[in-house]
């Protein structure tokens, strides 16, 4: 059910631009550059496939001809998000004001679905494989010192190894995965220790012991990829990236995205045809034939 809805003006096509032009990369960048888009291929997007600022789109050199078009859209859109919510490169914007709605609980759940479909190989989902990948090595280095140590535990201390480490340079390499260590009159000296490095540096090490430091660093690497997980979750949770997503999603692939998101899907077309949207009105109709 939908609530707070606004009686929308009827939008009134003023561009001139050829309506019967394909869909191609070349022809979308001429229909933003018809509304005074500025259009940037040539850029590193500042890492990204694509970047909006205002009034122009930055796009990756390098992109197929597809990937362009889809990265164009996305970009479009929240072009479009900040013409009707100015807040949105501040905060992110809402999906309230984006679908003129009071109420977006069922929304926000079906463009989190469609991010998840049409992004399943994006970075999040390379830390999130990362990050099961490190459990699992972290899992097989606690049973190989559990067959020396049986009562180790992670969450405990390790007692053993703490009173084995005590004397020991290596005692640095529990916090870092490398460290480098001055000695000799004024420091000339340096040894640099590294837990990549830890049988050679210290063969005399017990191998249990050895692991267990290459576990600590393990733990470190998991924590980073959480973080970075934190991260790109609240960015892709953003309600512009949600409503980017959505539109790059239907433009390309409506019928799938129609099955993943039916009442965003809906909610999108009423507000297109009525206006609310904007020129977006006008992309679909040029190169969707939207009816």
């Amino acid at each position: 059910m939908f609530f707070g809805l606004k009686k929308e003006p009827e939008y009134t096509i003023k561009m001139n631009y050829d309506r019967t032009k394909p869909l191609t990369k070349r022809n979308v960048i001429e229909f933003l550059k018809s509304l005074d888009i500025e259009v940037k291929t040539n850029t590193k997007a500042r890492g990204n496939q694509g970047l909006y600022q205002k009034n122009r789109i930055d796009i990756a050199k390098g992109l197929d001809e597809d990937k362009a078009i889809e990265v164009l859209v996305h970009e479009f859109a929240h072009h479009i998000h900040y013409k009707i919510d100015k807040d949105f490169l501040k905060n992110g914007g809402s999906l309230e004001n984006i679908f003129n709605l009071s109420d977006t609980t069922e929304i926000k759940q079906e463009l989190l679905n469609v991010t998840k479909l049409i992004d399943k190989n994006s970075r999040l989902q390379i830390f999130l494989d990362a990050k099961e990948q490190t459990a699992n090595t972290i899992k097989s280095m606690q049973s190989a010192i559990k067959r020396d140590y049986p009562k180790f535990q992670r969450s405990k201390k390790f007692a053993e190894f703490e009173k084995y480490i005590k004397n020991s340079e290596a005692k640095y390499l529990v916090k870092y995965d490398a460290i480098r260590i001055a000695k000799g009159f004024f420091f000339t000296k340096e040894r640099i220790l590294t837990v990549k490095n830890i049988e050679n540096d210290f063969p005399e090490m017990p191998k249990a012991f050895q692991t267990y430091i290459r576990l600590c660093s393990m733990q470190r690497k998991q924590s980073k990829i959480t973080r970075r997980i934190n991260k790109l979750n609240k960015y892709y949770e953003k309600p512009t990236e949600l409503f980017a997503r959505f539109v790059q999603g239907y433009f390309m692939t409506p019928e799938t995205i129609s099955t993943v998101a039916p009442i965003s899907v809906n909610r999108f077309l009423e507000l297109l045809k009525s206006g609310h949207f904007k020129e977006m009105k006008d992309l679909f109709e040029i190169f969707k034939k939207l009816q």
